[in-house]
């Protein structure tokens, strides 16, 4: 039975986890980020792969940080056969890529060399890419840089938002896993190595890069709302007011108007211009301090009060 030491943290890796215990591989231990706090009532939450391995009986291990810790030395300890890790959210020393016995392998949500880092998922989204994926690559210790022993694309469509997308490359990540590892413990894959000059990143969502830039075309807004839903939400300023943007519409309609101004209301829909000659309309917010609105609850009292041609956003 081929051993294994699995790395992840969250609802991506959780049914990547799960498929390996299933197929019968020995997992020794799992290795995941300590508890975290959530909510408005701060619960102090375990993450989706530790919930995997507490039902499984598998040993958990959760570093502050791996490299040095306790939790480090005792996966060495293991020796396992594979380690396996899956947005576990750290880099790993070379001295623990190195306890593994034949190989040290990562999933990883892009097609690679395309989007290393730590939000591959919400840049192919916010860049309008129509496909992404999954790739499995030997690890070392520069991020996101080893050979590739397998991948495979999907379609991103004008529907999908990081949620949908984690969801749908959670399952082909678990898939070409299963396929993959026979064929690399038998020694029927040949690695191929990443083409250095095609590498793109995709560094973690800075808070400032929340806020929608109204400039851009209203097919690239639209691309960012999904790229940053379920979290952390895009917004922009509506009437002064700091506006979370749930869900937009790209309207098959142009304008000469400023980008940010009312292009056209009722009391159940409100348009804005953008760049590029765009009109977008808003169909589900959230200001500041207030929950969820539909466009139709927001508008309910205050769309008398809204000018076509006023500057309404920024």
């Amino acid at each position: 039975m081929t051993s294994v030491i699995f790395m992840g943290t969250p609802k991506f890796s959780a049914p990547i986890l799960s498929s390996l215990i299933e197929k019968g591989y020995d997992v020794l231990a799992v290795v995941t980020q300590p508890d975290r706090r959530v909510g408005r009532k701060h619960v102090l939450t375990a993450s989706p792969v530790k919930e995997v391995a507490v039902a499984h009986n598998i040993e958990v291990l959760q570093p502050q940080k791996i490299s040095g810790s306790d939790e480090m030395a005792r996966a060495i300890e293991l020796a396992p056969d594979l380690i396996v890790t899956a947005a576990f959210g750290q880099f790993l020393p070379t001295k623990l890529l190195k306890a593994a016995k034949v190989a040290a392998v990562n999933v990883h949500a892009s097609l690679l060399p395309k989007y290393r880092g730590g939000a591959p998922v919400h840049y192919a989204i916010m860049n309008g890419d129509k496909e992404t994926g999954v790739s499995i690559m030997f690890m070392e210790k520069k991020m996101d840089a080893g050979a590739v022993l397998a991948q495979r694309a999907i379609p991103i469509t004008d529907q999908d938002d990081v949620g949908t997308m984690f969801d749908k490359l959670s399952d082909v990540g678990r898939d070409l896993l299963l396929e993959t590892l026979p064929k690399l413990l038998a020694g029927e894959i040949t690695p191929v190595p990443q083409d250095e000059d095609q590498v793109t990143f995709s560094p973690t969502i800075k808070s400032d890069e929340e806020r929608i830039d109204l400039n851009l075309s209203a097919h690239l807004i639209d691309c960012k709302v999904r790229a940053l839903r379920p979290a952390p939400i895009a917004h922009i300023y509506l009437n002064g007011v700091r506006t979370k943007l749930w869900d937009v519409t790209v309207l098959d309609e142009t304008t000469e108007m400023a980008p940010g101004s009312l292009v056209s209301h009722d009391k159940h829909h409100l348009a804005i211009a953008t760049g590029d000659h765009g009109v977008l309309a808003l169909n589900e917010i959230q200001p500041a301090g207030k929950p969820k609105l539909s466009i139709t609850d927001f508008l309910n009292g205050t769309s008398d009060a809204l000018t076509i041609g006023e500057q309404v956003a920024e």
